[in-house]
């Protein structure tokens, strides 16, 4: 009897252990932006910007690539909200900023195709945002004359966040 019942438990604790191990490779744990963080992220790119004496709008995308936070300037174009989505949401559709997609993807290059992809936009103004080397988020910005102009602005919100956005 007491052999039945300890090869009963065995075998049931065995059953159990591979669904746990087939659990770990079902789900996948991933890290993305607080509200608050994606917030500030978009303040510090709106006052880099506007200490430059640029009107804008900033666009922050979850690793998703849906909307977090929008902000935009008072005189900031009309264009440039969904300008600035959109740039946030290629850069992280893509995986690669989006002044570099501009240079890789004109007519008569291989990934020139990309160009007609929905809701893409190959303008610089959208980098992606890391955190220990994990892609969790892009920010976008239009507005200022040039595409160089806004990643500069996304770069400096980047960078004036950086302890945050890789903590120790």
């Amino acid at each position: 009897m007491i052999r039945k019942l300890t090869l009963v438990t065995i075998l049931a604790a065995g059953i159990g252990f591979p669904a746990i191990a087939g659990e770990e490779e079902d789900f996948v744990v991933s890290r993305s932006l607080s509200p608050e963080l994606a917030l500030d992220l978009a303040k510090a790119a709106l006052e880099s910007c506007r200490n430059s004496g640029y009107q804008v709008a900033v666009a922050v995308v979850d690793r998703a690539g849906l909307l977090q936070v929008m902000l935009k300037d008072r005189y900031a174009g009309p264009h440039t909200t969904s300008t600035a989505r959109r740039k946030a949401w290629t850069a992280l559709s893509f995986r690669t900023n989006t002044t570099d997609l501009a240079r890789t993807t004109q007519a008569g290059q291989v990934q020139s195709g990309m160009r007609f992809v929905e809701g893409a936009l190959a303008l610089g103004g959208g980098i992606m945002v890391r955190s220990k080397g994990e892609l969790v988020a892009a920010i976008g910005v239009s507005g200022a004359p040039g595409g160089s102009l806004d990643d500069a602005c996304a770069l400096a919100a980047i960078e004036v966040l950086e302890d945050r956005l890789e903590p120790l």
